[in-house]
């Protein structure tokens, strides 16, 4: 049952029955946009009175269902949810705002007059940042509002440089038309393979990322030498193969892709120790660079190219065998990419 009793409770809020329908203000300012959630009115109206002052754009919405549709819409930076309301109570709408991409990074702060241990770890598993215990305490409010806005603006930075390096390697992709779709395709190769693998979640979110950046170094690369139809030359080979270096450079001091640098960086070398860049050998190159070769070598030669058509399923596969009988790849890895790839076309 929901309690009445109020965040900030004054006796003339006390004596204000009225429950107004919620209401979001226009923009306001750049300092956070927070989202205020509570079925009582005068609740949302004391919170506001200590937020507003501060600057910030407030949105507010009535019970957790539109506060749902609030954040869809209009996504803020920050979520006081209250945590006992009707239709659909704050606990289970902190679970599905932290389930969903596009709102699932926004920090939330669950108010209640719940103190007891069950209650906060019932908010810790649907996911919430933080906890206000009503009657809030002012200081205690703002203190906590502005430390989780200084993480999502740290969020939000580091999406950002994300979203511009995944753009810049769709662009690099776009250089060459027979090569559409393919870091799509090799993202998700190698994240399955690594969950086959039961790799640890980092590992396989790194390959994820990896696929789609494993040829960003090209950016660097002449259309003489990338778009070449015959053989290259063995300058044009060392100034091919330099898109590795390049591509390590432009991504390792952003965060996001630290478990994706050694894919993108030895995605190329080969067990004999015949690849590149630095002609590693055996064990001495990651088992999540052995993954993205593999899978790289797979969509080159199953999909179309400038230089030829593209290969079958099982002429895909023979190539892939041929070249492990040569020393070139794990032949183990190669038979459980095979399994995962025959069992989905099925």
């Amino acid at each position: 049952m929901r309690s009445n009793i109020p965040l900030l409770a004054s006796p003339e809020e006390a004596a204000t029955g009225a429950v107004v329908f919620c209401s979001n203000p226009p923009p306001a300012s750049n300092r956070g946009r927070i989202l205020l959630v509570d079925d009582d009115e005068r609740n949302l109206r004391l919170l506001e009175a200590h937020l507003k002052p501060e600057g910030y754009e407030l949105m507010k919405a009535c019970d957790g269902i539109e506060a749902l549709e609030v954040a869809q819409q209009t996504p803020p930076d920050l979520i006081l949810l209250d945590a006992m309301m009707p239709r659909m109570t704050g606990f289970d709408a902190c679970r599905r705002l932290k389930q969903e991409s596009s709102t699932g990074l926004i920090p939330i702060i669950l108010v209640t007059s719940l103190s007891g241990r069950d209650h906060k770890l019932r908010g810790i598993e649907a996911g919430a940042d933080d906890f206000l215990t009503k009657p809030i305490d002012r200081t205690q409010l703002l203190a906590r509002a502005k430390a989780l806005l200084r993480m999502k603006r740290s969020t939000d930075a580091l999406e950002d440089a994300e979203t511009v390096i995944l753009m810049l390697a769709k662009a690099v992709e776009s250089r060459d038309p027979s090569t559409g779709g393919h870091v799509e395709r090799v993202a998700r190769y190698a994240s399955q393979l690594g969950k086959a693998l039961n790799l640890p979640e980092s590992q396989i979110d790194g390959l994820r990322r990896a696929g789609f950046v494993h040829d960003i170094g090209k950016i660097a690369t002449p259309d003489a030498v990338l778009l070449k139809p015959g053989k290259l030359t063995p300058e044009e080979r060392a100034i091919m193969e330099r898109h590795v270096e390049v591509g390590y450079d432009m991504l390792r001091t952003v965060r996001t892709f630290r478990e994706s640098l050694p894919a993108v960086r030895f995605h190329h070398e080969r067990l004999d120790g015949s690849g590149y860049p630095l002609k590693l050998r055996g064990d001495q190159i990651p088992l999540v660079a052995q993954i993205m070769g593999i899978v790289d070598v797979f969509d080159a030669v199953s999909t179309d190219r400038i230089y030829r058509p593209a290969m079958s399923l099982n002429e895909s596969f023979a190539v892939l065998h041929d070249e492990a009988k040569r020393g070139l790849h794990d032949p183990k890895l190669i038979a459980v990419f095979e399994r995962l790839i025959r069992d989905e076309r099925a």
